[in-house]
């Protein structure tokens, strides 16, 4: 577990925050150093196999000791951390023998983790809980799941005698801007199927994900000096403005919704008076309902521009990743034996969805069918995020039994 933990923190220190408005593949030059730092420490443990591709993505093999053929399953997980807070010089704090209490985070008292926000932490008693000082993300969302990967892979080529087949490491890059395969040829993992470890706590199987869109909603007004601006300025932050303020403010957002409730979520303005623009994101379990979401924003801007003629109001709408659901029902053993896998770890199995995305929905999309599994991480995006080293070390247990279960599988 020591390993384990001195693996995450080593990770988490390196900045590899995404940037959505980049054209490059990674999207930032800075993942490229924990996909190299991958790379070495997949040779140093004697993986098989090791590449490391231009735009940033790990692929490496554990070899089989079993002497049938078995099924090669792929592990994947993804280097990049969210761009919605700064990953910058993030400082993983270890709260060691957790007592129970709320956590004040060393580097902004205003920070606290409560425990009556994350009721989770009252099972952690004794354990070590990590997080940022603050003032960063810590990047659990995912370093908890390439630690977890790591770990399990070091335990397993420690231990010739456990029997399993072929298994794919796959470290992505850009999954949190939803490129997270881009670049990843899905013929290269050869897989049957695969597992993200990109869940919260421990335990989780998600089998369903969102659908998701994203919309960029751009207003072009016209500038003019204020002072002679009457019947000649045309503002775009006021009618952006307005069209943000006509979305549904008491249903479809995060903040009234959950379950298998689906949102509309904009949570990126910038621009000026001459031009300005809003990224909004679009959420459903089901695809169809997108659609609906994308007419209420055209529905919104139709009767903006009735009211400005001067201004160009339109939105672009960008496919991100679809349900896993259907994808999932091409191998059938991937759920059964991440339940099983769960179970021989001695956790209680949680079948659950994500109100989000994974590579996974990416994946199963491509052909590979992919649940999601627990890593251990809480509160992603935000500098209240946190990990344990005991929910890590059950993760990593779970990959372990998953490994032997599908070691007796035959092709």
């Amino acid at each position: 577990m020591n390993e384990l933990v001195e693996r995450f923190c080593r990770y988490a220190r390196i900045d590899t925050q995404a940037d959505e408005t980049s054209p490059t593949a990674p999207s930032t030059a800075k993942q490229l150093e924990l996909s190299r730092m991958l790379a070495e420490e997949c040779r140093a443990l004697g993986l098989r196999d090791v590449s490391l591709s231009p735009h940033g993505v790990v692929l490496a093999t554990i070899p089989a000791t079993v002497s049938h053929e078995a099924p090669t399953i792929a592990w994947v997980a993804h280097v990049d951390t969210s761009p919605e807070y700064s990953g910058t010089n993030v400082k993983p704090t270890l709260h060691e023998n957790y007592d129970g209490r709320d956590l004040v985070l060393p580097g902004d008292a205003s920070k606290v983790l409560r425990v009556a926000e994350n009721p989770e932490l009252r099972e952690l008693l004794g354990a070590t809980i990590i997080t940022s000082d603050g003032t960063t993300l810590l990047g659990a969302d995912d370093k908890s799941g390439v630690a977890v990967m790591m770990t399990a892979a070091a335990e397993l080529m420690r231990d010739p005698d456990l029997p399993h087949g072929p298994i794919r490491l796959c470290f992505t890059v850009d999954e949190e801007i939803g490129r997270g395969i881009e670049h990843l040829d899905v013929r290269q993992l050869n897989a049957i199927c695969g597992y993200t470890l990109d869940s919260d706590g421990h335990g989780r199987i998600d089998s369903e994900t969102f659908s998701a869109n994203q919309a960029v909603v751009t207003v072009r007004g016209v500038n003019t000096h204020p002072s002679v601006g009457k019947g000649e300025m045309v503002n775009a932050i006021r009618i952006l403005s307005a069209f943000l303020d006509r979305l549904p403010q008491q249903t479809l957002s995060p903040e009234t919704t959950d379950g298998r409730a689906g949102f509309l979520h904009p949570y990126h303005v910038e621009g000026g008076v001459a031009e300005c623009s809003a990224r909004i994101i679009l959420r459903d379990f089901e695809t169809e309902q997108l659609d609906q979401q994308a007419a209420l924003l055209e529905s919104i801007a139709t009767g903006l521009r009735a009211e400005y003629p001067r201004a160009d109001i339109r939105i672009a709408i960008r496919e991100q990743y679809r349900n896993m659901r259907e994808g999932l029902r091409k191998e059938p053993r991937a759920l059964r034996l991440a339940i099983e896998a769960t179970r021989a770890a001695g956790l209680e199995p949680r079948e659950d969805i994500i109100r989000g995305g994974t590579d996974g929905s990416l994946l199963t999309a491509a052909g590979l069918p992919t649940p999601n599994l627990s890593s251990g991480q809480h509160n992603p995006h935000c500098p209240l995020e946190w990990t344990s080293d005991r929910e890590m070390w059950d993760a990593t247990r779970v990959l372990i039994e998953l490994a032997r279960l599908w070691g007796r599988e035959r092709v």
